[in-house]
């Protein structure tokens, strides 16, 4: 078995982990830490939990910790995880990280957008954990940077295309769209019942934090600079993720080398899901799983393409892909405590 720690359980996305722990048939959840809630039960928080009574929150304290644990999810404010994760991996502990702070490798970028980093020596070390793309480097890992959720559902759609070779990397456009739970538990005026209930908005255009991280891993991959297009808009839903994205077709590309580079890239992909011509992804069809949906539309007269993913926002753009990151790190069944999630929030 493996003894897991979950930091920062209070939370959407750390609720959603405990979740996934309590039911994985290869782990047990050893501690759950907490600032505003320490001494309550997970049920007196999340009265849906019922069942976890005898789950308490308690601070979070290297000394308490450390003996216990195998592996700890870090579901902390981004420059949070940082004063924690060097200390759990001081004492031999798996470190998977869901705030942006080990997201980077090149500590410039983040404190452009984030603040000074004080533990830049394990931005080499850690590694980018989109599950699909990144499999072989996190068996190797012990410290990941979970991707975020929009990135998530950008890269697993584009990252084919660019690795082919297939689209042009100067025109890259993001139309997303996220449910409210993606800004956290956190009150704000902005994510209010009254604000958002019938109502549709775009926001932060042009600087949102997520894209210098799609696009130093998009750069990556394509082998030349890209400045991605990003408009990010919120839904007046609960959970749920879609993007819908526009590229440039390269000269002479048919559809049947796009469809072929998406099966060939995805075929031991368990949770992407490459829909067939005429098929596009939908928010209800991914909510409560892990699973990405991928569809495209080429119009051979502009040799534009149009890609659409969809995901999970809390699943696999949050806790979903970091147990599933877990699985991978230690050797399991990348399915395992996966393949047949519901959520309910």
């Amino acid at each position: 078995m493996i003894n897991v720690g979950i930091a920062g359980a209070s939370g959407y996305t750390g609720a959603e982990l405990v979740k996934l722990i309590v039911n994985h048939p290869e782990a047990r959840l050893c501690a759950v830490t907490s600032s505003s809630y320490a001494g309550e039960s997970l049920t007196q928080i999340f009265p849906s939990m019922r069942g976890c009574e005898n789950i308490m929150c308690e601070p979070l304290d290297i000394s308490a910790l450390k003996t216990r644990l195998d592996v700890v999810f870090l579901a902390l404010p981004h420059k949070v995880s940082m004063a924690y994760a060097p200390l759990f991996l001081e004492n031999g502990i798996k470190v998977i990280d869901l705030s942006a702070d080990y997201r980077f490798s090149n500590a410039a970028t983040y404190e452009s957008v984030y603040q000074e980093h004080t533990s830049k020596h394990l931005l080499t070390r850690s590694v980018y954990g989109l599950s699909e793309i990144y499999r072989d480097q996190i068996k190797q890992a012990d410290l990941i940077g979970n991707p975020g959720c929009y990135p998530t559902t950008i890269l697993l759609a584009l990252i084919p295309l660019l690795k082919n070779k297939l689209i042009r990397p100067d025109h890259i456009i993001s139309d997303s769209k996220s449910g409210v739970s993606g800004a956290g538990r956190s009150l704000s005026l902005s994510t209010h019942f009254c604000e958002v209930n019938e109502s549709f908005n775009a926001y932060k255009i042009g600087n949102h934090r997520h894209t210098p991280e799609i696009n130093e891993i998009l750069s990556a991959h394509a082998g030349t600079d890209i400045d991605i297009t990003f408009v990010p808009h919120l839904l007046p839903i609960t959970r749920g993720m879609l993007s819908t994205i526009y590229v440039t077709a390269g000269e002479k590309i048919t559809e049947k080398q796009i469809r072929q580079a998406y099966e060939t890239f995805y075929e031991k992909a368990f949770f992407v899901t490459v829909l067939e011509k005429g098929q596009y992804p939908s928010i209800s069809h991914v909510r409560g799983t892990n699973r990405c949906d991928i569809g495209f539309h080429f119009n051979e007269n502009t040799g534009q393409i149009t890609v659409i993913s969809a995901i999970d926002n809390l699943l696999k753009g949050a806790a979903g892909q970091a147990v599933q990151n877990m699985n991978i790190q230690f050797n399991l069944d990348e399915k395992s405590g996966l393949d047949a999630v519901t959520a309910h929030l």
